[in-house]
């Protein structure tokens, strides 16, 4: 008797399917360029360079892994690690959708929620930058958006955009956001980050958040 196929399962090999065919792309482009130009990297420079980044991009990947997914869900973790910026787009959408909706991404109803907004957050990007790259073209759009009169405004979308989030669910868990707003504000107010570092402070941040939430609910404080 057939198996039946259940939402998950295509979800799964869905995901596989174009997370595989995504690192083939990836891999394809470097390798093109080499054979279009006749150039092949010199292998020890090339080996020196990927050891000194590689380390700090797989402990990443794995942080992510463990973070990201139980708040996305499977279908929307998959959309998400193939189109890219997670943390600033992906994640925020999702949560917001899914506090609209009033359902949890481990829930059947947050996975398909979670993967529409992740979906539709992705072609409205895609269009977005699209319209811009076109406008680039045949305007001055990029010297109007790179003006030191909007520059202000710009610098100011991330914090506008988490602080909305900030306020919806740190009010409603406020106990389990005290420690983790504090060692986190004190990290990056004492400590100098480059812009790579930063990037994974959004899962080192949730690894805080659940290690010192299970330490407050055993301690019957939540």
């Amino acid at each position: 008797m057939k198996k039946e196929i259940t939402y998950l399962d295509s979800v799964h090999r869905d995901g596989k399917i174009w997370g595989f065919t995504l690192l083939a792309l990836i891999l394809a482009f470097p390798l093109v360029l080499c054979i279009v130009f006749e150039a092949v990297p010199e292998w020890k420079a090339f080996g020196r360079a990927v050891l000194s980044v590689l380390p700090m991009y797989w402990a990443v990947g794995i942080i992510e892994i463990f973070t990201y997914i139980p708040m996305l869900g499977a279908g929307g973790s998959y959309l998400s690690f193939v189109t890219g910026n997670i943390s600033n787009l992906k994640l925020p959408c999702a949560l917001d959708a899914m506090e609209k909706a009033n359902v949890k991404a481990n829930s059947e109803e947050g996975e398909i929620i979670s993967t529409i907004a992740i979906a539709v957050s992705s072609i409205v990007t895609t269009l977005i930058v699209a319209v811009g790259v076109i406008l680039m073209m045949v305007s001055n759009l990029g010297t109007v958006l790179e003006s030191e009169i909007l520059k202000p405004a710009f610098d100011q979308l991330l914090p506008a955009l988490f602080g909305g989030l900030a306020v919806v669910f740190v009010s409603k868990n406020w106990k389990m956001s005290i420690i983790p707003m504090v060692l986190m504000l004190a990290l990056f107010i004492f400590t100098p980050l480059t812009s790579g570092e930063v990037g994974i402070m959004a899962p080192v941040g949730v690894i805080i958040t659940l290690i010192t939430s299970r330490i407050m609910y055993k301690k019957g404080l939540l």
